[in-house]
């Protein structure tokens, strides 16, 4: 007998491991697997590469609103009590 027909129909825990690496070869519950998918879907590349084309536009976006308001922030110009001119930005209470 070789070792592959060994091992074919005796179920042994090596060869099960063998073929389904990771926890998709694990005893686990329904509810574990139902909270936790991620851990056996199969990837699937072009929804990641998809997901990371979106972040990455929606934190330059966010990016992009910010850099927008501090360019936005009005300047006035104020004197000090020793008669200096200073460029400086409207701050309300809030702030």
């Amino acid at each position: 007998m070789s070792d592959k027909e060994a091992g074919k129909g005796n179920g042994s825990p090596g060869e099960k491991g063998f073929q389904t690496p990771g926890l998709r070869g694990a005893q686990t519950t329904s509810l574990f697997r139902a909270v936790n998918p991620e851990l056996f879907i199969k990837p699937n590349k072009p929804v990641m590469a998809f997901g990371l084309v979106a972040i990455t536009l929606c934190v330059g976006y966010l990016g992009y609103l910010h850099a927008m308001k501090e360019n936005d922030q009005q300047l006035y110009e104020a004197i000090d009590s020793q008669g200096e001119r200073h460029m400086r930005k409207k701050s309300s209470r809030w702030d």
